[in-house]
Parts: C-alpha cells; sequence; structure tokens
C-alpha cells in the first residue's frame, strides 16, 4: 500500500494538473438490483473514468465521460437535435456516502462502484474496466480516491493519513458488487427485486406523474412544486432512529451521565423522547480520536458516532440540554437531545464534549489551555437564546420589490432568436461560476468564470443586467489563466487578481480595456496567499496600495515603488508557523489575520506584534470580516461564524478596542457561534445529502450607516443573520432562502443590506431579503422547480439545431451565467 501512497503523492503534488488520475477504457452502467425499474443499463459502451480536482481545497470529482471513436463526435454534432452535454459526462463528488470501492470478478474482470446518491435503496454506477486493466492501476485510482474522501472529510492533506486511517474509506462491509448486464444481453431481475417490486412501483408511478407535471409546466412557464420528500411523507410515521455502531474499545473515559434521549421528528417538528433514562459516554480511543456512545437499559445502543465538528453541539442551560447532530453510516443526518438533571450535570457533560471536541481539531491536550481560553471556548458553544433578552422593535417592512404580473427577474439569451430549450448548463470547457466581486463605486458586479469575466450592471428595479464580457484572462505575455483570488481596486477601475501557478505575483486589469496591463512581482520569497484593501472602503478612492499576507508574514504592498512591491519597513513575519488564512481592515485601516488554526491576530499597524491574539475554537477560518468601526469580528468556518466583540468592557483600557490596546490576560473578547440550529442542519443534510460548509461571511457595507447583517450560503441555502437580533440574543435570528443548484459565492450590493448579490455554478442573481424565509420543514425542504424559475439565470444559447450563431456573442456568451 506505501509503493501506492509514494506514487499518489506524487501525483497530487502537481497542482497545476487538474485531472489527478484516469482509467482510460471501459463501460459505465447504472445496476438497480432491489428496483423494477429494470435491473441495469448501459449509460456509456466506452468510457473514461477520471478523479479531478475542483475549485475547492479538498473537494475532488469522480468524473465518467463517453469516449468517441473517430468521426463519432461530428456525426453526433450533425444530429438536428444536439443534446445537453450532461449526456456525455457524468460527475460525482468524493464523498465517504458514495461507498466507493472496487472489486475483481471471475474471469479477472475489474469493477469500480459506488452508490447511485439520486437513486432507490441499492442503486449503484458500476465501471467494468477493460480487459487490459492491470491490478496495479485498479489499486492506485482506488487508494487515489480514498484520499480524497479522507480530504474532504477532514479538510486536510491525506499524505499524513494513517493506514488505520484509510481502512474506513474501504468499505468492505458492503455486499459484494452486483454484476452489471452484458452487452450482449440483460439479466432477469433478481428475486429481491421481484419482492420490493410491489412497495416501490407506486413510487414509480408517482415519480413519472411529476416528471410530466414538471415538463408540462415547463411549456407553461408555471412553476410547479416537487413532490413531498420522503423524509416529510406523514405516510412514513414518525421518524426512527437509525441502527447504533459499537463504541470502540476507550482508552479513557471523558464524562459519563444519566440522562433523558429525545430524537428530532422531521414530520412534526419536534423533539420526541425515545428514553427516559439512559447513559452518555464521552471516551477517548486514541491517536486524537473521541467517541459519544448513548446506551439505553438492558444495554440498548442508541446512538454511537465519532466525536467532530459536524455534530454541531449546542448547549441550552435554561432547559438543561445538549442537541447535537448525528449522522448514519450511510450519511443520513438526526438531530438528537440529551436533557440533564441539574446544571452540575450538564456542565461536567459539558466540559467533557468539549475536551473531545477541542482535543480532536487541535491535537493538542485540554489540560495546557489556560483557563480564560477554556472559558472562551465554552462561552462559544453555548446557546446564544439563553437568558432574558432586551426586546427589540421590528425592522420596518420594505415595500414589495415586485407587483403582481411583473416580469421579475427573467433568463438572459443575448439574442431574441433562440428559445428557452437552446441553453446549456456548463462550458464545454467545464467551467463554472467561481467568484464574485461587488462594486463600490459604480453600481456592477463580476463574476469570474475559469478564465473568463462577466459584468453585470445593478439595475433600478432590483435585477440584474448581462452588461459585457471579458473573454481572455491572460498575462501580459499572452498566458491565460483563472484567477485564483480577484479585489476590486482604485474606484472600481481595477481589479487585482492572482494566478494559482505565479503565487509571488499578482496582476492589474484596467476594467476599462478588459485587459491586464501589470503583472507586479510582489517578491522573491515570500507568496501571496491572500490581499485585501489598505481599509474598508479603499476600493471607492484611488489608493494605491493594499495589505497582503503569506502563511506566515503580514506586508503592505505598493504597486508605485520600483522592483518588487513589497514594502520591507511594514513587514511582520513569524518564525513560527502560523498558516495565516484570511485578513480584513476597519474603516481606519486596522488590520485583523486569521489562521487555519483557527486563531485571530488584531493589530493597530503593519510591521509590529499584534495588540490582542484571539484564541482557536478548533476550526480552520476561511473567511474574516470586520466592521467598519472595528467592533465586530466576523469569522467564517467550515459549520459555523463566530462574532466576537473586540469592545473592552471593563479595566483600564474600558471602552478601547482590541485593536487599539491589548485586553487583559484575565479578560477575552466574547464570541457568538453563529450556527444553523442542529435540527435545521439535520433537516438541510437529510433533504440535501450535502454536509455543511459555509461561504465566507460578510456584513452589509455602508460608509454612511453601520453595518446591520450578514449573508453567507452553504449548499443551496442563503443564510442571512440581523446583527441586532444576534446580539440582544433573540431567538430565530436567521432566515434562509432555498436555491435548486450550489450558491458559490455571495455578498450584499454596495450601500445596503435589502439586496443580496450571488452566483450560482451557471447563474447569477440579486435577491431581495424579504424573499428570505425563516428556517421551517416547508422552507428547508423547498420548491427546486419554483426556485430555479425565480432564480433569475443568466443563462446563454448555445448552438441551435440549423447551426447558426447570433453574431452578437462572443466567446463568454456561449457559456451560461
Amino acid at each position: 500500500m506505501w509503493a501506492i501512497k509514494s506514487l499518489s503523492k506524487a501525483i497530487f503534488g502537481d497542482t497545476s494538473k487538474e485531472t489527478i488520475l484516469e482509467m482510460p477504457k471501459g463501460q459505465l452502467y447504472i445496476v438497480r438490483p432491489l428496483s423494477p425499474k429494470g435491473y441495469s443499463e448501459l449509460i456509456y459502451r466506452d468510457a473514461v473514468a477520471s478523479i479531478r480536482r475542483t475549485t475547492r481545497d479538498f473537494e475532488y470529482h469522480l468524473v465518467v465521460q463517453r469516449a468517441y471513436e473517430e468521426g463519432e463526435q461530428e456525426l453526433e454534432d450533425s444530429d438536428e437535435e444536439v443534446e445537453n452535454l450532461d449526456n456525455d459526462e457524468k460527475i460525482f463528488l468524493l464523498d465517504q456516502r458514495l461507498r466507493f470501492r472496487s472489486a475483481q470478478r471471475e474471469g479477472g474482470e475489474w469493477v469500480l462502484a459506488w452508490r447511485d446518491l439520486d437513486g432507490d435503496r441499492g442503486d449503484l454506477y458500476e465501471f467494468v474496466c477493460d480487459t487490459s486493466t492491470s491490478e496495479t492501476d485498479v489499486n492506485t485510482f482506488t487508494f487515489a480516491a480514498q484520499e480524497c474522501q479522507y480530504e474532504r472529510k477532514y479538510h486536510k492533506s491525506a499524505q499524513k493519513a494513517t493506514e488505520e486511517d484509510m481502512r474506513q474509506f474501504t468499505f468492505s462491509d458492503e455486499d459484494p458488487i452486483p454484476r452489471a448486464s452484458s452487452l450482449s444481453g440483460s439479466l432477469e431481475l433478481p428475486p429481491t427485486s421481484k419482492q420490493a417490486a410491489e412497495h416501490m412501483a407506486k413510487e414509480v408511478r408517482d415519480s413519472k406523474k411529476s416528471v410530466k407535471r414538471i415538463k408540462d409546466s415547463d411549456k407553461s412557464d408555471e412553476p410547479v412544486k416537487d413532490p413531498a420528500p420522503k423524509a416529510f411523507d406523514a405516510a412514513h410515521g414518525p421518524t426512527e432512529a437509525p441502527a447504533a455502531r459499537k463504541a470502540p474499545e476507550a482508552t479513557e473515559i471523558l464524562t459519563q451521565k444519566a440522562v433523558e434521549l429525545h430524537l428530532f421528528d422531521f414530520e412534526s417538528g419536534t423533539f420526541i423522547q425515545q428514553d427516559p433514562s439512559v447513559i452518555a459516554t464521552v471516551s477517548e480511543i486514541g491517536q486524537w480520536r473521541y467517541w459519544l456512545q448513548i446506551t439505553g437499559g438492558h444495554g440498548k445502543e442508541w446512538l454511537g458516532q465519532p466525536v467532530v465538528a459536524d455534530i454541531s453541539p449546542v448547549f441550552n442551560f435554561e432547559y438543561l440540554s445538549f442537541i447535537f447532530n448525528h449522522y448514519a453510516e450511510d450519511g443520513s443526518a438526526y438531530s438528537w437531545l440529551l436533557r440533564f438533571k441539574d446544571q452540575a450535570a450538564l456542565e461536567d457533560f459539558q466540559e467533557g464534549l468539549m475536551r473531545a471536541l477541542w482535543e480532536q481539531l487541535n491535537q493538542m491536550k485540554w489540560a495546557k489551555v489556560q483557563d480564560q481560553e477554556k472559558d472562551y471556548v465554552f462561552e462559544a458553544f453555548n446557546d446564544l437564546t439563553m437568558g432574558e433578552a432586551e426586546a427589540v422593535e421590528e425592522e420596518e417592512e420594505e415595500e414589495s420589490e415586485e407587483e403582481p404580473g411583473s416580469p421579475g427577474r427573467q433568463s438572459e439569451h443575448y439574442d431574441e432568436d433562440e428559445s428557452d430549450d437552446d441553453t446549456e448548463g456548463v462550458d464545454k470547457d467545464g467551467n463554472a461560476n467561481s467568484q464574485l466581486a461587488v462594486g463600490s463605486k459604480f453600481d456592477r458586479s463580476f463574476v469570474v468564470r475559469g478564465s473568463k469575466i462577466g459584468v453585470f450592471k445593478h439595475m433600478p428595479n432590483k435585477n440584474l443586467e448581462f452588461s459585457t464580457n471579458i473573454s481572455k484572462v491572460e498575462t501580459p505575455k499572452g498566458k491565460l489563466f483563472s484567477p485564483k483570488k480577484v479585489m476590486l481596486h482604485s474606484e472600481d477601475q481595477n481589479m487585482v487578481m492572482q494566478d494559482p501557478n505565479n503565487p509571488n505575483s499578482l496582476y492589474r486589469m484596467d476594467l476599462e480595456y478588459g485587459k491586464i496591463v501589470d503583472e507586479w512581482k510582489v517578491h522573491d520569497d515570500i507568496p501571496i496567499t491572500n490581499f485585501a484593501p489598505e481599509t474598508k472602503f479603499a476600493q471607492q478612492t484611488a489608493n494605491q496600495p493594499f495589505i497582503g499576507h503569506s502563511r506566515n508574514a503580514l506586508f503592505r504592498v505598493d504597486p508605485r515603488v520600483a522592483g518588487n512591491k513589497l514594502v520591507e519597513q511594514q513587514l511582520k513575519q513569524y518564525m513560527s508557523k502560523n498558516d495565516f488564512s484570511a485578513a480584513a481592515t476597519t474603516g481606519k485601516g486596522h488590520i485583523a489575520v486569521a489562521s487555519d488554526k483557527g486563531d485571530v491576530r488584531l493589530f493597530d499597524r503593519l510591521g509590529v506584534n499584534a495588540k490582542t491574539h484571539i484564541p482557536a475554537l478548533g476550526e480552520s477560518i476561511i473567511g474574516l470580516d470586520v466592521s467598519a468601526d472595528g467592533r465586530w469580528l466576523l469569522a467564517t468556518c467550515r459549520t459555523y461564524l463566530l462574532l466576537i466583540d473586540a469592545m473592552q468592557k471593563d479595566g483600564k483600557n474600558e471602552g478601547k478596542l482590541g485593536f487599539e490596546k491589548p485586553f487583559a490576560k484575565d479578560s477575552k473578547p466574547q464570541p457568538r457561534r453563529l450556527a444553523m440550529k442542529p435540527e435545521h442542519i439535520a433537516q438541510f443534510q437529510h433533504e440535501t445529502g450535502a454536509p455543511l460548509a459555509f461561504t465566507p461571511a460578510k456584513f452589509n457595507a455602508d460608509p454612511d450607516g453601520q453595518e446591520k447583517s450578514i449573508i453567507t450560503s452553504t449548499g443551496p441555502f442563503l443564510i442571512t443573520w440581523s446583527l441586532k437580533k444576534v446580539v440582544q440574543g433573540q431567538k430565530d435570528p436567521y432566515q434562509i432562502k432555498r436555491y435548486s443548484d450550489n450558491v458559490i459565492a455571495d455578498n450584499f450590493e454596495f450601500g445596503s443590506d435589502k439586496n443580496v448579490i450571488l452566483a450560482l455554478p451557471n447563474e447569477v442573481d440579486m435577491v431581495s431579503r424579504k424573499a428570505f424565509k425563516r428556517p421551517t420543514r416547508e422552507s428547508i425542504a423547498g420548491d427546486a422547480m419554483s426556485s430555479r424559475l425565480s432564480a433569475g439565470a443568466f443563462s446563454t444559447p448555445r448552438k441551435s439545431a440549423r447551426g447558426r450563431q447570433s453574431h452578437l456573442r462572443s466567446e463568454i456568451v456561449n457559456s451560461p451565467y
């Protein structure tokens, strides 16, 4: 295995390659052992399977493409109807839920198999390898897929993972991979399918009816609701607990308490008692791994799962309860509540569980943490709704942005001769929208899509209108690249961007001409990880300098200086490994820098030591924002946001910000952990099958006012928090809006918190905050078709059946936004 691992290091190490590994010859089937729809179906007769990088760190795709023989593609394109690209390629996120595995059958045939997450129980995709495929090729491909799953699960490189770490991705407990039908014939429906047929026939008929209704609605342009998800169907009764896993052997018991056990019921939206008396145990099981086990009377095992950040723990001392999420082996999510007999029992359990979670994330013993930092961690994970909150006046309702019968947000096709049917969903080169920059000087938004940038105008009717496009992002020497990060600069006239393959330089694009005009070499030895405006609203001015940071240094970049643009006199470089990941500035130019370790440093200026060091809760910080006055810090972690009050409340520095004066040793900034409620997370993951992964959260930006709202997203959900409700401890401080596809990037329109601009993989939208809803079973389940029709899709037409092309379209317009 270590020979394979050595090879995978070489493959994974070359980040310039999108494709990591390829299985060049095979056939793709979908196999349905338990379905009356037909036992197996050949998808691609000739196919290529590959593992590819995505635009997100630690996420990879398993891609199976149809392989054309010479001349076949031309014949396909000449048909009267041009097929959608999706028919020639299937993409799967390499996640543990796929249960990806390989096996060799009698006769030496190798097969790769993974679950069809959109299909019925037992449905599998199978890639049957060509007979020339060697065992080494299969083992290398399989192990690379396991490493991808490890990195997605733990958000870190798999290069240091042990054999035991990787064993969880072998799925040796799965049933043998069923054989797909041969090319020359088909197998009979297995007996198990015949037994299941009667139970599933009605669902099949209902599914066909739903498809017909959706097709009919497409013709009439009227939205139609999707059938209710099975999880919320009253006919299925209350939510039932999944089978429990047994606890691994413990090396130490951290805490053990007798509690009541309640399970969240998706149908009724309430917690229902399952057992009046169970034992909840948190234990250490070795190698910085920890386990939560719940055991009832007579040895009944209710639940067993690792203690990781995804459990989203919330402690509520008002109700003496602990709420958390549990993930079954098939990836389905459940929300549980433990109720304690008194506060002392809850406090003891909280300390044990938080110790396990903190040690698992930091791989350092809890005993080494100072008491003040422990209090900081405990306080962050307490329920924000505890205690009495001051009454808050309701914000004035905004007038409805659309009158009945108004056109709303419509698809942009850029050619009136094209019909709605002539749209395709992805670039031919596989690119999707990746970044969003919202202008502050002019009403423009910029969307990065591969090596192209689309420009959208903000209209008075709260819509977006396609304005123009920049079809090629290339260096002054003519090298095409896809920007890793972009920042509007110098009164929105320029855009600063970075080529991921050239980390020591930045490029300046003149937006009037739509081309890169300068390459700025920052430093020979210090790569630039991230960059931000010198002050909160510096983009509105002609100010040239801005701040930048590497993984271990903070510095000023001044494009006006000769030679390298890093200002040596304003460089603060650390000897220790700090893993800086994000930075933000206040209106006065004070600087906050966060790290992958989860801590935050506050500086009053560049080139000096930090005035305040805010300890980590454990998770990496992937995004950071600061209010203009410096009072509030907003840090984004994968499963929660962290709102930190930087104002000192007592002591000799009372009234001062942590940027200006350090906090006393016995006083730390007050944290507020913003997270979706565990039961909402469970519903969200039950509905979408996607893990929680927030995009970098942002305050609304308004030079003439204060921050009022926060925006972020996860999967297909936009989520907004009311800052006033959060600060005053009110219940239900957030609202959501669901889309039919994952939200890639989002931000408020500059100067207000009334409208949100967002990019989906192939669409761009502006939406009013009035369209957001309180999270409920219905709003989380959503209405995929209605959401799609109201999303303001900036799709663009593809080549028509007659082969004509609009003369108005440039290269970028042939790809949707």
